[in-house]
């Protein structure tokens, strides 16, 4: 038998010390297939293994040798390889052809047609499981460009339109919680797995029953505030009737006094004003812009004036604008409920009697109205080479103004959605963007975000169904009462603000993102400049194209406020402005927007007919949100905030020296920061989870540092944000040399200057902090 020959070849050569590990491997290949051999002769089931083993057992020579040790598959050849090679193996060892030769044969048949027909079945299967099926997303978490552009390619300008004409049409049913509701269920069709409304009731400053008045006494003509006479009958147009036009949370009652031209109301403006004249409870006629309109009321009411007549000079709005009718709606409230002031307006909470936010008379005006009072040359206010408004310092003009607006506690609804982040679920990048006001003013330029924040949920959606999910959870928010000081987004901050300090690390505002059709206008906190411009000029088609776009980071109106004041969080907005409104921007007044003009559907139809600069603000916003969301290391330039402090630090003034040297430091250790620990951690080889975990945590609450307590009104607590695009200093800075210049204050300087200095400090601490905490770890690896 073969075991016999293979285990007498043993015996011949077992005995010699040279045998090598081939010949064993040799030895055990050929035992192995001899074996198989005698299991396939017939008979061999009879076999004795025990005998076998009692015959190797009995010769000593044998004995030392383990076969079970052997792997066969080891061997340089393989084993059917190195058999076919050994021609004389067959002849040299004949074996009996087995009787049932032809039942192996039918089952071999057997085999081969039944794997044949299942490989086809297999190909089938496969062609349309493929053709069927999406392709696999990458791993939950992971960063992909091609991804993001895979669901930004799925928001389409006409579905956006037609998100847009949908939601207007939502409105008709006047009430905010029942449009809450039915957005909800907008969001939830389209996949989104939990959205919540979030309802709080609040004080708002509404219309009266009549509308405010103003009258001139030497004529007794009363006007309304569009400057339509109190004898004609008011516009079927709520929005565009006079009701609409006051002040949200003035003082109400009525006032008879003179009207003093104070032009933009600045510290010199009412500086001068008080050296000419007695302005004790007189009517200040006030141009809307150049500073935050509460900062200009706190001087007003300082200086003892007893009312204010504000109107927006023609001269300081886009040529195509023509304002001269135009009624408009301001608010003096700061943010949030004013009967909850710091605290959320849940039930049960203690209720504040604030019904008035200032003790002066309030009242927009159009300036038709302004020139009436004035009686101002008509071509004043024509169109042609503008000359802004100037009123007679010698005339004496009295007038009686009335404010009747009412206070109400109204019901306000939040809708807030969650798509859960698979890897950080505890890091949320919140998306923003503001709904329908069924109280008082109504305009339509809220439907653009709110498009466009439900654009952006569709495409998302689409790619969740598949199995693909962000790193970081994302939280989209439709806010309710904005128009009456960002109002829902500060009582949900508020209410859940111990969550949100440790969790947010990013704001993307959709706040009126068309207010024109010409330039790209981004706004971002220093720590997302790079990464804004890095996507501003992404997928802009030769439909939309994207001009040079002037990025920085500038105080703004928008629900964003509470985050960038409260929390410290990054922000960003990308909006689209006239072009003349942009450059107004750097060469003329800023704070313009703080007056709501309406604006209607077909206004921003003509502004954007085809929906193409929507779908760029979503894709814009919505690359942006997503990197966010997914990448290791979050995109945030520490290097970048501690440039911003020294450029917020140029020029000639006194007291700057210790503020250039701590800043100097500053950036030094911002430097060290983003060249030892950031560029290891933006590298996959080196990077460490919990070391990129300790860099995201300080780098989202980097900007904390720079929060003040008390800023002038209307000024950022966040002092990171400057007032506009030519002011280059703090805010607070350039509030305090303007009192140290007209020798009003040098303690204001000092206080300011002591601000700034004790945040640059508290910022370099934070540094060193993080930088010690990152060397701990490593000592503590070694």
């Amino acid at each position: 038998m073969a075991y016999q020959k293979v285990n007498a070849d043993q015996r011949a050569t077992g005995h010699s010390q040279y045998l090598d590990s081939d010949d064993l491997q040799a030895t055990a290949l050929d035992l192995e297939w001899d074996m198989e051999q005698e299991l396939e002769e017939p008979g061999f089931d009879r076999f004795q293994l025990d005998s076998a083993e009692n015959q190797n057992l009995g010769n000593s020579e044998t004995a030392d040798l383990d076969l079970d040790s052997i792997q066969p598959g080891t061997s340089p050849k393989g084993r059917f390889q190195r058999l076919q090679e050994d021609s004389d193996y067959v002849t040299r060892y004949p074996r009996a052809t087995p009787k049932s030769n032809h039942c192996n044969i039918f089952r071999f048949s057997k085999i081969f047609c039944t794997l044949t027909l299942l490989f086809i079945l297999g190909i089938v299967i496969g062609y349309y499981a493929h053709k069927k099926c999406p392709s696999q997303d990458p791993s939950p978490g992971m960063s992909d460009p091609h991804l993001y552009q895979e669901i930004l390619k799925e928001i389409k300008a006409e579905d956006i339109q037609k998100l847009f004409r949908h939601l207007i049409q939502l409105t008709k049913s006047g009430d905010d919680t029942e449009f809450s509701e039915k957005l909800k269920a907008q969001w939830t069709s389209h996949g989104l797995e939990e959205v919540q409304l979030f309802n709080y009731s609040v004080l708002l400053s509404l219309p009266g029953s009549s509308p405010n008045t103003v009258t001139l006494n030497n004529s007794s003509q009363c006007f309304y505030p569009n400057g339509q006479p109190c004898d004609q009958e008011p516009s079927k147009d709520p929005s565009q009737g006079p009701l609409f036009s006051y002040a949200a949370y003035s003082a109400r009652g009525t006032l008879e006094a003179e009207v003093i031209d104070v032009m933009y109301g600045t510290v010199e403006d009412v500086t001068r004003i008080r050296v000419m004249k007695n302005v004790t409870n007189k009517i200040a006629l006030l141009k809307l812009g150049k500073l935050p309109l509460l900062y200009k009321l706190s001087l007003l009411e300082k200086a003892g004036f007893g009312g204010v007549l504000l109107y927006v000079d023609p001269c300081d709005l886009p040529k195509t604008t023509n304002p001269s009718h135009s009624p408009f709606m301001v608010s003096l409230n700061p943010g949030g409920d004013p009967s909850t002031p710091g605290y959320p307006s849940i039930d049960g909470s203690f209720r504040e009697s604030r019904m008035d936010l200032t003790r002066l008379l309030v009242q927009p005006i159009s300036v038709s109205l302004a020139a009436k009072l004035f009686a101002l040359p008509k071509e004043r206010g024509q169109p042609g080479a503008c000359k802004p408004l100037q009123f007679p310092q010698d005339e004496i003009r009295i007038v009686t103004m009335k404010v009747q607006t009412v206070t109400e506690y109204k019901k306000l609804t939040n809708v807030v959605g969650y798509l859960k982040g698979a890897s950080f679920p505890d890091r949320y990048v919140i998306v923003g963007s503001h709904h329908h006001n069924p109280y008082g003013y109504n305009g339509q330029e809220w439907a653009s975000g709110t498009a466009i924040i439900t654009a952006f949920i569709q495409a998302l959606m689409l790619k969740v169904k598949r199995g693909w999910r962000p790193d970081r959870t994302i939280i989209l928010c439709s806010w309710g009462g904005t128009t009456f000081g960002n109002i829902g987004s500060y009582e949900w901050a508020e209410d859940f603000k111990k969550v949100l300090q440790k969790n947010v690390v990013a704001y993307v505002s959709l706040h009126n993102p068309i207010r024109g059709n010409s330039s790209l206008h981004p706004i971002a906190s220093p720590s997302l400049q790079q990464l804004v411009a890095e996507k501003k000029n992404f997928n802009c088609s030769w439909r939309t194209k994207c001009p040079e776009a002037n990025l920085s980071s500038v105080q703004m109106q928008g629900d964003g406020d509470f985050f960038i004041n409260h929390l410290g969080t990054p922000m960003l907005r990308f909006s689209y402005s006239l072009k003349d409104f942009s450059s107004d921007l750097s060469q003329g007044p800023s704070f313009l927007s703080e007056a709501l003009f309406p604006v209607r559907l077909a206004e921003i139809e003509e502004l954007d007919p085809f929906f193409n600069l929507h779908e760029t603000i979503a894709k814009l916003s919505g690359e942006v949100i997503l990197q966010i969301a997914n990448d290791p290391v979050l995109p945030l330039n520490a290097l970048d905030i501690a440039l911003e402090v020294q450029n917020s630090l140029k020029g000639d003034h006194a007291h700057m020296f210790q503020l250039l040297e701590m800043a100097s430091r500053l950036r030094d250790s911002a430097e060290l920061f983003q060249s030892d620990e950031m560029r290891p951690a933006n590298d996959p080889k080196e990077r460490a989870p919990l070391r990129v975990r300790m860099l995201n945590d300080i780098l989202q609450n980097l900007e904390k540092n720079f929060l003040v307590q008390q800023v002038p009104p209307g000024f950022y607590r966040n002092i990171l944000y400057r007032l506009d695009e030519k002011t280059h200093q703090f805010s607070i800075l350039h509030e305090a040399w303007q009192h140290e210049k007209l020798h009003l204050s040098n303690e204001t300087l000092q206080v300011a200057l002591s601000k700034v200095l004790n945040s640059i400090n508290s910022a370099q601490v934070f540094f060193k902090a993080g930088l010690d905490v990152f060397e701990s770890g490593l000592l503590g690896k070694n």
